[in-house]
């Protein structure tokens, strides 16, 4: 995450995850504070069962309430959430598997929160695609028009 600290230095991310993306959202926010950024932990803070539709409604009030300028939601799959999430309509959220839909996330579709699946992809590919997402731009363009329907 070289230059990303520069480029995010005045950014706020959020961070939430239920039990099964409890470790690796532990993982992405140590890695995200070491480089200068500021993360705010809407939670969970252990491995017991919990519900990831709570998770993605804290993030949803987060984002609505300014408090965050992004987001990184996690569940053991990252279906879950994803469905959860994508129910407010502040929120963009893209489960995310590799580099090439993390960047296009945000270059086409304007993500503004990125969703792993705990169970499902390995820290070191996560922390990659989060660089990207953070660090990419929405092309807007003709895809403007298409993520204003969204809205």
């Amino acid at each position: 995450m070289g230059g990303l600290s520069q480029r995010m230095s005045q950014k706020i991310i959020a961070m939430a995850a239920d039990h099964g993306g409890y470790e690796l959202k532990s993982i992405l926010k140590e890695t995200l504070e070491a480089k200068g950024l500021s993360v705010l932990d809407l939670g969970t803070h252990g491995p017991q069962s919990v519900d990831y539709p709570d998770y993605a409604d804290a993030m949803a009030e987060a984002i609505r309430g300014g408090r965050a300028d992004k987001g990184v939601l996690l569940c053991g799959t990252g279906i879950g959430i994803s469905i959860a999430a994508n129910r407010h309509p502040e929120l963009r959220a893209a489960l995310v598997h590799d580099a090439f839909g993390a960047r296009l996330a945000r270059q086409h579709n304007d993500a503004n929160v990125i969703v792993f699946g705990g169970r499902t992809i390995g820290s070191e590919v996560a922390k990659d695609c989060l660089e990207l997402f953070l660090s990419t731009a929405f092309e807007g363009g003709r895809h403007a028009g298409r993520v204003a329907k969204i809205k």
